[in-house]
């Protein structure tokens, strides 16, 4: 059973990644990874889906070039905002979330 605390801070994670990305995510998971298997279950998927849409970004970035990078860039933030408010709510009702099409780096 996942306390109350644990998924606020599981969907914190997520929602506080909307206007800080890297650091906000960052700091719960870390302080709260060794304490909570559900909160370092969430920060190894975000990170994951960070790593994993940067990386599409940057592509997209670079396919710019032939015009349809431009389409690209668009369908990757979106995508990448829609599955961070799933997560968060996934998270929020204490249930795991798996991000579609990333590379699971972390383990």
């Amino acid at each position: 059973m996942v306390k109350s605390e644990e998924k606020l801070l599981a969907a914190g994670l997520y929602v506080l990644s909307l206007p800080f990305p890297i650091l906000a995510p960052l700091i719960i998971w870390l302080l709260k990874k060794e304490e909570s298997p559900f909160i370092d279950v969430h920060g190894k998927e975000y990170f994951n889906f960070l790593i994993s849409y940067t990386i599409y970004f940057i592509v997209s970035g670079i396919l710019t070039i032939v015009i349809i990078g431009i389409f690209l860039m668009w369908i990757v933030g979106i995508a990448a905002l829609i599955f961070t408010i799933i997560a968060a709510v996934k998270a929020y009702e204490g249930k795991e979330y798996q991000f579609p099409w990333i590379f699971r780096l972390i383990k």
